[in-house]
Order: C-alpha cells, then sequence, then structure tokens
C-alpha cells in the first residue's frame, strides 16, 4: 500500500478447463463457481475439494485438477510492522474463527505481508517477535488459512538494507537480505501447495532495467532485482506460482512483458496495485496497460482499494477484473488501531467481518462470485466437431438477469475452435476466440435455483469452454 494512503504510522507508515474423465466418447468437466457482480459479469473461479494447490498454465491460474482459478480476496495488514515495533505479530486476531470470518465473504486467497528483518530475525528485532518465533507464527496462519481452503500469498512488504531496521516500505527489495529472506521463505513452504509468493511489495522511483536485474539506489545501497529473487525462490525446489508487482507502487504494468524476469518453473504471474488515488485508475488505462499483460500471464491485482468512504471505485474496478479473467485482493482486512474507511484503507468494522462503507461493496461483490456454478460435457463427437452442453446454474439466493436486461454468457476456446449452431440461447458472436450468447425469450431471468443448458456445435478442436462469464449474476 503506498505511503501516500495517509495511513497511521502502526498500520502503514506510509481459463483453460481440464478434462477430468473420459468414457465412452464423452468428455465430463467438473464443476466450476463462478464469480462476478452489478454489471460486471461472473467469472469461473474454483476452491478445489482436495485443498488450495495453485498453478499456472498459459495466462491462468488453475487448481490441483487443472480447472481454471481466479484468487478473490483480502490482503490481511499487520504481520509486517507489529513484530518490527515490538508489540505482536499480527494487528488483530488470527486464530481459527478470524479465519472463518474471512471465508465468509467467500474468500478464497489471503495475502500476508512480511517483514524481512522479522523473519530472519536480524537488525536487533526482538527475538519474541522475530526468527524462529515469527517463522513459527506465520507457518501456523498459512495452516489456518489453508484448512479453511484459503490460498495464503505471502509477500516481502517491508525490509531496509544493511543494519538500517525494517520500518517501512522502501523502493526496492535490497540485495543484503531480500535474496536470502526468499531462500528461507521459499525453503520453508516449498512443500506446501497452498501458497504463492509475491516478490516485493510496490516497487517504485526505479527504472525497468533496475527493477529486473538490480541497481545501485540512492543512499549507495544495492538493489536486488526482481530476477534474482525469483532465481533464489526456484533455487529451493519451490514450484508455485510467484508474483512480480509493477512500477510506481506496483500500479504500472506498461514495461512489465518487455522487462519480466525468466521463470524456469513456468509459473509467473503478474501484479498490479490499484487505488482511486492511483495514477492508472481509469477503465481506459487498464485496457491499455494491464489487459494485454493478461493476454500472456495470469494478472493478480494484489492491492485494490479506496480512501473515499464507498465501494465506487473498487466495484468498478472489479467488476472490469471480472470481465478480463482478473484475480483481486481487497485492502485491507484490518479494524481499529488507526484503520478507518479513509486511513489504511481497511474494509471492516470489526475483526468479525462487519464491513464499513468501502467493504460493504466488496462483500456483496464477493457473495454473487459464488452464485452461479456451471458444469460441461462434450456429448457427441465426430472428425472435427461435436456437440458440447453447457449448463449453468443459480446456486445463489437472488436472480441472475432480468426481463428488460437478461442474462448473457461468455466463454473462451482456442483459435482452432468455433462455434457454428446454439440452442436455448442466442449466439451473439464467435471472434477472437470468444463465444458470446444471450439469453432466449423464454428464460430472461435464472431464478434461485434454477439451471439452463446451453447446447452448441463446436467446430474444430474439441474443446471445453474457460473464462466463462455470466453478467447479471448479482441484480442485487
Amino acid at each position: 500500500m503506498p505511503a501516500t494512503s495517509g495511513a497511521s504510522p502502526r498500520t502503514i507508515t506510509r481459463t483453460i478447463t481440464r478434462v477430468v474423465s473420459v468414457a465412452g466418447g464423452v468428455l465430463a468437466v467438473a464443476t466450476t463457481a463462478l464469480v462476478g457482480v452489478g454489471a460486471g459479469a461472473a467469472h469461473a473461479a474454483t476452491t478445489p475439494a482436495d485443498g488450495v494447490a495453485v498453478g499456472v498454465a498459459g495466462n491462468h491460474l488453475v487448481d490441483a485438477a487443472g480447472h481454471p482459478l481466479r484468487l478473490v480476496g483480502v490482503d490481511r495488514s499487520g504481520t509486517e510492522y507489529a513484530c518490527v515495533q515490538g508489540w505482536g505479530f499480527a494487528d488483530g486476531p488470527t486464530d481459527a474463527a478470524s479465519v472463518a470470518a474471512i471465508a465468509a465473504w467467500h474468500v478464497n486467497a489471503v495475502r500476508v505481508p512480511l517483514n524481512e528483518d522479522c523473519w530472519l530475525g536480524v537488525n536487533g528485532v526482538s527475538p519474541t517477535w522475530s526468527g524462529a518465533a515469527y517463522r513459527s507464527f506465520i507457518a501456523g496462519y498459512v495452516h489456518e488459512l489453508n484448512q479453511a481452503g484459503i490460498t495464503a500469498v505471502l509477500d516481502l512488504h517491508w525490509g531496509a538494507p544493511g543494519a538500517a531496521v525494517a520500518t517501512g516500505q522502501e523502493a526496492m527489495p535490497d540485495a543484503s537480505h531480500a535474496p536470502a529472506f526468499w531462500t528461507s521463505v521459499a525453503g520453508v513452504f516449498r512443500s506446501t501447495p497452498g501458497v504463492v509468493f509475491d516478490l516485493f511489495n510496490e516497487p517504485h522511483d526505479v527504472s525497468w532495467s533496475c527493477w529486473l536485474s538490480g541497481c545501485t539506489m540512492p543512499g549507495g545501497w544495492q538493489a536486488a532485482g526482481m530476477q534474482s529473487l525469483l532465481d533464489a525462490v526456484r533455487a529451493t525446489g519451490a514450484t508455485q506460482p510467484v508474483m512480480v508487482e509493477g512500477l510506481n507502487w506496483g500500479g504500472d504494468l506498461s514495461g512489465w512483458a518487455a522487462n519480466a524476469p525468466l521463470d524456469p518453473g513456468h509459473a509467473l504471474v503478474a501484479s498490479v496495485h490499484l487505488y482511486n488515488f492511483s495514477g492508472c485508475n481509469t477503465a481506459a488505462c487498464w485496457d491499455a496497460t494491464v489487459a494485454p499483460v493478461a493476454a500472456s500471464v495470469p494478472v493478480v491485482t494484489g492491492e485494490v482499494g479506496e480512501t473515499d468512504c464507498s465501494s465506487g471505485f473498487t466495484d468498478t474496478y472489479t467488476a472490469w477484473a471480472d470481465a478480463h479473467g482478473i484475480s483481486y485482493l481487497a485492502w485491507a482486512w484490518d479494524a481499529g488501531g488507526g484503520w478507518s474507511c479513509s486511513n489504511g484503507p481497511g474494509i471492516l468494522q470489526d475483526y468479525a467481518g462487519t464491513p464499513n462503507s468501502d467493504g460493504v461493496g466488496y462483500r456483496d461483490h464477493l457473495a454473487a462470485l459464488a452464485a452461479v456454478r456451471t458444469s460441461y460435457a462434450l456429448t457427441q463427437s465426430w472428425g472435427n466437431g461435436g456437440i458440447g452442453d453447457l449448463t449453468v446454474t443459480n446456486t445463489g439466493t437472488e436472480p441472475v438477469g432480468t426481463t428488460a436486461d437478461p442474462w448473457t454468457i461468455r466463454f473462451a476456446l482456442p483459435a482452432t475452435a468455433s462455434v457454428t449452431d446454439m440452442w436455448n440461447a442466442t449466439l451473439s458472436a464467435d471472434t477472437d476466440g470468444v463465444v458470446t450468447a444471450t439469453a432466449p425469450s423464454y428464460t430472461p431471468v435464472l431464478a434461485p435455483g434454477q439451471s439452463i443448458t446451453i447446447g452448441y456445435v463446436l467446430a474444430g478442436t474439441l474443446s471445453p469452454p474457460a473464462e466463462v462469464d455470466v453478467d447479471g449474476a448479482a441484480a442485487r
């Protein structure tokens, strides 16, 4: 989170769907939940039945079975500052009950900011709150999250070069400690599938060359580049996805693709941070700088939020991200201690999960994401085509679509596949690998509990639908 937010010193200072069985010529695909809300779309996201394993396939995150997955959740600030300030491991509760309160928002990911000095136990941080004690606490919290079906995103949030104490946000990771930090963190969690690594929080005021390869910083200390930190992670044998944030406090992805580090694990993820006060805070900017990156690699919005005590900006961005298959985590699941809708910003009134005016829209958005489910089967096949059935079920408590604004479904196919006919929906377009279908006149609304099966003729590659989006999934 940028220091320009005005947060208090205590707080911040500063898809492809995998085929899972083949029998009798029929390919069956496991059911996946959809996410989307408001004027936006519902986009495929799953919580894997076998836990929270996350991988990368092309430009998608996927679960352990290879099903498309988006991370939708929150940032849980406190573990980056409480330890170095000498009064705890975290700010607020971190027990199973507190994790259950997070999970009740239909969250499937929590970003956990870490402090370099606390993790390594260096630079005079009290051993009560650092070193082995801190590492044990973080491991325990990751376990609690994973047990609740939540992926933990571990983020190097605060660091400092040399003998300086990590009491705030640096412009770049320091070469004196950051590689060792990632060697240690990745070593601890390399066998924990429910973890994603986020290399460094909000690099800023450097060139893309420095961002990638490191450089000498003002003051004479050496910055470590993202390539060296990624190499440190992979050298441990850790294979989990690795997030790499853009420049300008994480808000700029304009040079990300041209300067991305090389990942021998082929599990690189771009990350962007966006706020109402960010330089890139419009759909035009997201279209120009974020969407092109998302066409090549998964994009996770590591932080999204606003300081105006409303949810208008977050609602606008999450709707845009839903339509582009992009993950997002709201800053921040924190209350009290200086946190408020304008300071931090926090999204809570209390740790029981009561949202404030910043958080209410986001909570309702996530509830809507869990309100639609789909399943798919290829019911017939022949030489260069077949018939697919895509079943959409409203599992929520609100209608999907209205008579005036019927539901619309979109899904992606490879360039070597196309839809030539459709029933129980009207084929509106099949362009650039995206199929768009509108509701039939006899079913413009899906009532709670109602399903509809859309049949279509598939020509070319017999591929299951990916990035399934349903407009109107949150008619609230």
